[in-house]
C-alpha cells in the first residue's frame, strides 16, 4: 500500500532544526460532535508515544515495529549492506480506534517521538519525525492530519541510546500533551521527506506491559540502594521522584548481584536511566527503551516502585511437567528467555547488548517456540524481515532481520529463509507460506553454491565473518585429565555450512513437492547429493569412523545427513556416554539431542539434557539462573538472556511426551503418541495447542501399571504406540493402564 491509503493528503513533519537523535512532542487539533468512531492512524519514527487529550493510548508498547524502513539514499540507511540491493521495505502502520478518548468539541492529539531503531546508531535511516491521520466518523468522515499547521516543541528526553540509556530532564518541562496547555509560543513543524517504503498493517502481536513484579531492598549500594525483583527480566523500573530542582537521579541496571551484594558491573552492559529532578514528587520510567535486567541500584533521592515486566504480548500455549526438576526449569526457563527476546515483531539474541534478530539463533529455536508459544503471527511478520533482507542480486541473506551489519555464516544463519516457512508450515498446515517464499529459498541454494568449492561451502560475504557452530563450551579432554576454560569451535565452518546446505536442499526438495513444483525436485536432489558426497568426502576417517575426530557433536551433524557408516554413531554414543554432559555450540548441542532421540537412545538424550556438570541446564539452574545464558560457562557468558541453548526444548514434547507428526502431516493433522523413556520418570503431564485443539499426554506410574490419560481433539488422526504395540485413540480422553 501507499502513503495515501493510510495517511490521505497528511505530511510527514518534524522540527525545523532536527538535530540527529533528539526527541520531540507533536501537537495537533480536531475537532468532534458526537462521533460514531474516530479512528487514527500514526507513526512516530523511531519510536512514539501518543496522547490524545493529554492521556497514552499506547503506554508501554515499542511502536512502530521494526522493520527495515525505506531504501538507503546517501547519507541514509548508514551501513547497509555494501554492494547489496534488499528485496523489499515496508513500514508497519498502528491503528488506533480513539474513540473513548474524544470529548465533543476541540480535542488534542500529541505524539513524542524520536529515537528507536529508525535512528539507531549502527544503522541510521533518516530523521525523527513523524504523520498522522484521524477519521472522526459520523453521518460523514473529517479528516485531521499532521501538516505544517501542527506546532512541535521539545521532550522532555534529552539523551539516549537505544540499547544503553536514556535520560530525562524536567527543570523547563511543562505537560503539554493536553487541551490547557498553551502551544502559541512553539514553532510550526515543517513538512519533511517522506519515507520511501511499502506501507502496510500486520496482526503480529505488539510489546505490552505484560506483568509488575515487586522489588526487594537488598541494601547499600557503592553509591546508592540496591533492589533485586527477583529474576532476570526485561522491562522497566518505574521510579517514585523526590529529589530537589536539578538533582540527578540514575537508576544502573544489572543482570546480577556480585556475593556481598553489589550490582554486578560485568553484567550490566552500560545500562543506565536517569532524571534530572524539577523539584516536584514525580513517578517516572523509561519511555523509549527497555533494560535486560534481575537488580538495580538507585542513587540519589527516588525508590523503585516496581518493575514493569514488557515484551511482545504472545501467549504460552503448551504446558509441561514431570518429577525432574531440571527439565522443569529447563523448560520454563526457556519460555521466559524467550519472551523476553521478542520486541518490536523480531526475536532478539538479547534484550541489552544488541537485541538483534539473528537469523541463526531465530531459525535455531523457531520450532521450540512455535510448539510452545502462540507465536504464529510474531514470526510470520519476522520471516517477511528475512525476505525483505535478502539480496536481490546474489541471494544472500543477512545475518539479522531487520538488517543491521552483524556476524553470522551462509549456512546456519542463512537457511532462516528455509527453515522459518518449513516450521509455520509444519506447524500451522498452510502451504500457502512455502509458496510465498519458494523463489526466496531459490536464489538462497545459487548464493550457497556461488560459494562452494568442489562441493562444500567455504566462503561467504567478503569482508564479513563465516562461521559454522557458535558459542564453543569450554573443551574437555577428560582423558588427558585436561580441563581447558578456553571457549572455541573445533569443527571446520565448512563442514557444518555444508551441512545447512544438505539439510536446506532437502527440505526445499519436500516443499517443491508440496506445491507442485515437481520439475525441481531432481536438480535439488542431485544438488543435495553432491554437496553429501563432497561432505563425506572430505571429513571422513575411514580409519575410526569419525568425522573431525567426534569432536563437539561432529559425528552428529554426519550421522544427522546419513553420513559415515555403522561406527560414527555408535562412537558419538560411546562418547558422550563417557562425557557425561554436552560439549557443543548452539546448533551441535541441538542436533545431537534430536538424533540421540531419533536413534531411540532416549536415556542418553535425558542424561545430557539433566546433566549435573559444568555444561547442562541444572549448572545454570543450581546456580540460580532465572533466564538461559549465552554460554554454558556462566562466568564466560556476555549475557545471561540469550535464548539459543534452548531449543531442544521442542523435543519435550517430540519424544518425552511422545507428540510427533506423522512423516508427511502438517498442522497435526495426523501423529503419533509414542512416549521415550518413560522408565526415567514417576510422572510426566504436558500440552501443546495445535490448530484444531489441544493435545495432552499426561502419565504416572501406579505400582507396575503406567496410567496414561491422552486427551485428543476433533479431526485429526492419532494412535498410541508403547513398547511396540499400538493402540487407537479417539477423539476425547483415552485412558490405558500398560
Amino acid at each position: 500500500m501507499t502513503q495515501e491509503y493510510y495517511f490521505g493528503n497528511a505530511k510527514w513533519v518534524g522540527a525545523a532544526d532536527r538535530s540527529r537523535g533528539t526527541f520531540s512532542v507533536l501537537r495537533g487539533r480536531f475537532y468532534a460532535d458526537a462521533p460514531k468512531r474516530v479512528m487514527l492512524n500514526a507513526i512516530g519514527l523511531g519510536f512514539f508515544k501518543c496522547y490524545i487529550n493529554g492521556v497514552c493510548i499506547n503506554p508501554d508498547t515499542f511502536l512502530p515495529l521494526s522493520s527495515d524502513f525505506e531504501v538507503g539514499d546517501e547519507g541514509v540507511a548508514t551501513n547497509a549492506p555494501a554492494g547489496q540491493v534488499l528485496s523489499g521495505h515496508r513500514i508497519y502502520v498502528p491503528e488506533f480506534d480513539i474513540t473513548p478518548f474524544v470529548t465533543d468539541g476541540e480535542n488534542v492529539i500529541a505524539i513524542q517521538y524520536g529515537g528507536g531503531w529508525y535512528t539507531f546508531r549502527d544503522r541510521v535511516y533518516g530523521l525523527p519525525k513523524a504523520i498522522y491521520r484521524i477519521a472522526v466518523e459520523g453521518d460523514t468522515t473529517q479528516y485531521y492530519i499532521s501538516d505544517e499547521a501542527c506546532k512541535i516543541g521539545q521532550s522532555f528526553v534529552e539523551e539516549y541510546d537505544f540499547t544503553s540509556f536514556e535520560r530525562h530532564n524536567y527543570t523547563a518541562w511543562q505537560e503539554h500533551t493536553g487541551k490547557n496547555f498553551d502551544d502559541s509560543q512553539w514553532e510550526n513543524a515543517v513538512i519533511v521527506e517522506s519515507v520511501d517504503t511499502e506501507y502496510c498493517t500486520t496482526d503480529c502481536p505488539k510489546d505490552a506491559l505484560i506483568e509488575e513484579l515487586d522489588v526487594t531492598r537488598v541494601g547499600k549500594g557503592e553509591c546508592g540502594v540496591v533492589y533485586d525483583c527477583g529474576q532476570n527480566t526485561v522491562g522497566c523500573s518505574v521510579l517514585k521522584i523526590c529529589a530537589k530542582q536539578g538533582e540527578l537521579v540514575q537508576v544502573l541496571f544489572s543482570e546480577d548481584l556480585t556475593p556481598d551484594g553489589q550490582i554486578d558491573k560485568s553484567h550490566a552492559h552500560g545500562q543506565k536511566f536517569s532524571v534530572v529532578s524539577d523539584g516536584k514528587d514525580r513517578v517516572v520510567q523509561p519511555e523509549f527503551t527497555w533494560f535486560g535486567f534481575r537488580c538495580m541500584e538507585v542513587i540519589g533521592d527516588a525508590e523503585v516502585v516496581c518493575v514493569k515486566v514488557i515484551h511482545a504480548e504472545v501467549g504460552v500455549s503448551s504446558t509441561f511437567e514431570c518429577d525432574n526438576e531440571t527439565l522443569n526449569w529447563t523448560y520454563k526457563t526457556f519460555l521466559h528467555t524467550m519472551l523476553c527476546n521478542m520486541h518490536t515483531g523480531h526475536p532478539s539474541d538479547c534484550p541489552h547488548l544488541e537485541r538483534r534478530g539473528y537469523t541463526g539463533d531465530g531459525q535455531l529455536t523457531c520450532h521450540a517456540a512455535l510448539s510452545a508459544l502462540d507465536a504464529k503471527a510474531f514470526y510470520e511478520k519476522w520471516m517477511q524481515d528475512i525476505a525483505d533482507g535478502q539480496d536481490t542480486i546474489s541471494g544472500h541473506v543477512q545475518y539479522t532481520a531487520p538488517f543491521i551489519r552483524s556476524g553470522g555464516g551462509p549456512g546456519g544463519w542463512g537457511c532462516a529463509i528455509v527453515e522459518v516457512p518449513y516450521q509455520l508450515y509444519k506447524h500451522y498446515g498452510d502451504k500457502a507460506v512455502l509458496e510465498k517464499y519458494y523463489g526466496n529459498m531459490l536464489k538462497y541454494i545459487d548464493y550457497m553454491e556461488a560459494h562452494s568449492e568442489f562441493g562444500l561451502v567455504t566462503s561467504d560475504e567478503k569482508g564479513y565473518w563465516c562461521l559454522g557452530d557458535w558459542c564453543g563450551p569450554i573443551v574437555l579432554y577428560p582423558d588427558k585429565g585436561i580441563y581447558s576454560h578456553r571457549q572455541q569451535i573445533l569443527i571446520p565452518a565448512p563442514m557444518v555450512n555444508t551441512y545447512f546446505m544438505v539439510k536446506s536442499l532437502r527440505t526445499v526438495s519436500r516443499i517443491a513437492s508440496i506445491i507442485g513444483r515437481d520439475d525441481d525436485i531432481d536438480a535439488l536432489e542431485q544438488k543435495a547429493e553432491h554437496h553429501f558426497k563432497a561432505m563425506q568426502a572430505a571429513y571422513f576417517n575411514t580409519f575410526d569412523g569419525n568425522f573431525v575426530m567426534n569432536a563437539q557433536g561432529a559425528n552428529a551433524y554426519a550421522v544427522d545427513l546419513g553420513l559415515g557408516d555403522g561406527r560414527t554413531y555408535n562412537n558419538l554414543k560411546k562418547y558422550y556416554q563417557c562425557l557425561g554432559c554436552y560439549d557443543t555450540g548452539i546448533f551441535a548441542t541441538d542436533i545431537l539431542t534430536r538424533v540421540l532421540f531419533e536413534r531411540g537412545d532416549a536415556d542418553l538424550a535425558v542424561d545430557l539434557l539433566t546433566n549435573d556438570g559444568d555444561q547442562g541446564y541444572e549448572h545454570w539452574r543450581k546456580n540460580g539462573a532465572t533466564t538461559l545464558h549465552e554460554y554454558w560457562d556462566s562466568n564466560q557468558s556476555r549475557s545471561h538472556s540469550h535464548p539459543m541453548f534452548g531449543a531442544p526444548v521442542a523435543y519435550f514434547f517430540e519424544y518425552l511426551l511422545g507428540i510427533r507428526q506423522e512423516q508427511e502431516s502438517a498442522g497435526y493433522r495426523s501423529f503419533v503418541i509414542e512416549p521415550m523413556a518413560t522408565e526415567r520418570f514417576g510422572y510426566m503431564k504436558g500440552s501443546i495447542n495445535v490448530p484444531c485443539g489441544d493435545i495432552c499426554v499426561n502419565y504416572r506410574k501406579q505400582g507396575e501399571v503406567i496410567r496414561f490419560e491422552i486427551n485428543i481433539p476433533h479431526g485429526v488422526e492419532a494412535r498410541f504406540v508403547y513398547n511396540g504395540e499400538e493402540y487407537s485413540l479417539t477423539e476425547g480422553v483415552n485412558t490405558f493402564e500398560l
